[in-house]
């Protein structure tokens, strides 16, 4: 298990007032754009609980598309940031007692729809990706593909993986149907080669892959 330290249990260096609000939000939105991995021109928000209920007055909103944009926890410009992008965004706040107090899901360009939450201290969580269970919080490197469940794929992405002598720390798949659109995600102890994801891509029936890379 890994240790924590003292500043790991207060809170990141960041842009205030809320590890969890603020801080969470842009480190949501920051992982957002890293799985997307394309030019976001429009984007939703949908935030719930907590997050409806307070984060305006937390700068939720402002550190959510903060985090599309590219911007750390640390980055001032985060409080005028409506002000400087040219990204179309809305926002929407509901209750839902089965989701986590702090969660949001981000849809970008109507395109990509990642849910997470935000768990404290600034610490996330992503925990679906187009409706498929993941859960990612930053911490790897990671594969991520979404491809047309059948015998044999996860042998032959990890072998590209392993030829290349990376290590896989855990590996995650799920799928709507047998025989349907699946996904799975290796998360790595190293940051992969380009060359694996254009293996990967050259694969018959992959629809879909990125790499994400990890949060600072």
């Amino acid at each position: 298990m890994k240790s924590k330290g003292l500043f790991d249990v207060i809170s990141p260096i960041m842009i205030g007032p809320s590890s969890s609000h603020t801080a969470g939000a842009i480190r949501l939105g920051l992982m957002a754009q890293n799985i997307y991995n394309a030019p976001v021109k429009e984007v939703e928000f949908t935030l719930y609980n907590s997050f409806a209920q307070t984060g305006k007055g937390h700068g939720t909103d402002k550190g959510l598309l903060a985090g599309v944009m590219g911007y750390h926890v640390d980055d001032i410009r985060t409080k005028n940031i409506f002000s400087i992008t040219d990204i179309k965004y809305k926002y929407y706040f509901k209750e839902d007692l089965s989701r986590h107090p702090n969660s949001v899901d981000i849809n970008l360009n109507n395109e990509m729809t990642i849910s997470g939450n935000s768990i404290g201290a600034g610490e996330i969580r992503i925990t679906s990706i187009n409706g498929f269970s993941v859960n990612l919080a930053g911490q790897y490197h990671t594969i991520l593909l979404m491809y047309k469940d059948k015998p044999g794929m996860i042998s032959k992405v990890s072998k590209f993986i392993q030829d290349r002598n990376i290590n896989i720390a855990s590996l995650h798949c799920d799928r709507n149907e047998k025989g349907g659109t699946a996904s799975m995600y290796f998360a790595l102890d190293v940051n992969p080669q380009d060359e694996i994801i254009d293996d990967i891509k050259n694969l018959n029936d992959v629809y879909f892959v990125t790499k994400i890379r990890k949060l600072d």
